[in-house]
């Protein structure tokens, strides 16, 4: 039976722990809502410009995109080349089954592709970490983003989209991966899985948003409008990832605190039971002792 002395020191230990659940919920609550409010102004723009890059597209032909880097981004590339994943998690652990969630979505990726070389871009320690320890896999880590969260900007995802298009230019990469959690509310996160090259797949939904065509003036001509747009676009799109998985990670840490706390707020009230019935137990004890040494004394 543990003594009184050990259950307080239990107590003292778990309210400690609780202090710091309950202090890294207030810290993520606090973010959270500047977080929501840079992916509710990021969403419009970055699908604004699936939708823009699709109606360019149709507009343009053979010629204006020939001998251009543009037709290497949009051409579907042969078969059974590398592959590049780009693996968006969190630097830091304590945020439920985010990291764990992304990992799993991940690993299964890779059993899927079994085989193939794989390039792959890592933002966020837990990620990279991860990808370190496989083995059997021919994997290359070509660019790593650790430390950007929960502090995420429009530069990282500016690095990250440079070091994309100069792999993708550099190597016979036959598509692009993006894996990541998207916010869907306070309480849920989703998994995404998306393809972000080569550019005719990945908008294809856009284009079929808006199936009308319409006259267009281009103004400078095709070919350089588009070699200015393409850099931006992809920018665009990762700072969406990004912002989508800092919000994500935010409110699944807010959450895991939150029930961390309650959790130690059971625990100290069942120990603070059970050091009352310990002590009880000790004084009637006493007690006994007492009445019976009296007893023996009078006897």
């Amino acid at each position: 039976m543990a003594s009184l002395r050990d259950i307080r020191k239990h107590i003292s230990s778990v309210k400690s722990i609780k202090q710091i659940t309950y202090a890294m919920k207030m810290v993520a609550a606090a973010r959270i809502k500047k977080a929501q409010g840079s992916i509710l102004a990021a969403r419009p723009f970055a699908v604004e410009m699936d939708r823009l890059i699709a109606d360019l597209y149709r507009e343009l032909g053979e010629e204006d995109l020939s001998g251009t880097p543009a037709r290497e981004l949009f051409e579907e590339r042969p078969a059974g080349g590398p592959l590049c994943l780009v693996l968006v998690t969190a630097d830091k652990g304590l945020c439920g089954s985010f990291n764990t969630n992304l990992l799993k979505a991940a690993a299964a990726w890779l059993k899927e592709n079994r085989g193939r070389k794989i390039c792959v871009m890592a933002v966020g320690r837990k990620g990279r970490d991860f990808l370190r320890r496989l083995k059997g896999l021919d994997l290359e880590i070509k660019h790593e983003l650790i430390g950007v969260f929960p502090k995420a900007g429009y530069v990282h995802a500016q690095l990250l989209a440079d070091a994309i298009i100069t792999l993708y230019h550099a190597v016979p990469v036959q598509s692009v991966t993006l894996i990541y959690n998207e916010f869907k509310s306070m309480m849920a996160q989703r998994i995404v899985t998306d393809r972000l090259l080569p550019l005719k797949s990945h908008i294809s939904g856009a284009a079929a948003v808006r199936p009308g065509g319409g006259d267009f003036s281009f103004e400078p001509d095709k070919k350089e409008l588009l070699s200015a747009l393409l850099p931006r676009h992809l920018t665009a799109q990762l700072y969406r990832t990004l912002l989508e998985s800092q919000a994500a990670e935010l409110a699944a840490r807010m959450n895991a605190m939150e029930s961390a706390s309650k959790n130690a707020t059971e625990l100290i009230e069942g120990l603070t039971l059970k050091m009352n019935k310990t002590r009880q137990a000790m004084i009637t004890t006493e007690l006994n002792e007492i009445v019976s040494g009296s007893e023996a004394l009078g006897g």
